[in-house]
């Protein structure tokens, strides 16, 4: 976590044996999701029940890149809720699942938004089965005739258009999966 964990009891003392359960189940949070800005928990008590003994409301709110996550475990929705550690174990299962879908779909989103790359075949070798790429920034990539998805090796020219995914190789950047650009190419 970026920032430190907050705890806030509302309505009966601090206690260190609660307050000790809540850091342990928070810290653990970090090995699902390692991006978290910042943890709040609010562990609350509102009144004594006549039928039962006190109820708790646990509230976690995790801040997170691209949003906030909150669980709010209120008394009404369980009467286990009387005992304050199963509050705690339910509301952080809860951040946790969540914590979970929004890494998933954050993974998601990457996946489908990044395109490849482009740039402009500057040199070839074919006697040695590589070339290097200029991209629009001025950057020159290394790639290799087997990299040419369709094996087009033998129909780039120095000026050809292609996208490719650059990876870091033993040398440098290197272009992977190379497409072709042109009218009869279809770009991956």
């Amino acid at each position: 976590m970026h920032q430190p964990l907050q705890i806030t009891f509302r309505d009966f003392p601090h206690s260190e044996f609660i307050e000790a359960a809540i850091r342990e189940r928070a810290g653990k949070l970090d090995q699902y999701y390692d991006h978290i800005m910042a943890c709040k928990v609010m562990v609350e008590s509102p009144h004594a029940h006549h039928h039962q003994g006190r109820l708790y409301h646990i509230r976690i709110d995790l801040t997170v890149p691209g949003g906030e996550l909150v669980v709010n475990r209120a008394p009404g929705e369980h009467h286990a809720y009387e005992d304050v550690y199963v509050a705690i174990r339910d509301a952080f299962d809860a951040i946790t699942r969540q914590l979970q879908d929004h890494k998933r779909q954050q993974e998601r989103n990457v996946k489908f938004h990044e395109a490849p790359e482009h740039g402009e075949v500057i040199e070839l070798m074919p006697a040695m089965d590589y070339g290097r790429i200029r991209t629009p920034d001025g950057r020159e990539i290394y790639f290799h005739r087997n990299s040419l998805v369709r094996g087009e090796y033998d129909a780039l020219d120095v000026g050809s258009e292609v996208r490719f995914v650059e990876e870091v190789g033993e040398e440098g950047p290197q272009a992977s999966t190379v497409y072709l650009i042109g009218k009869h190419h279809i770009v991956g």
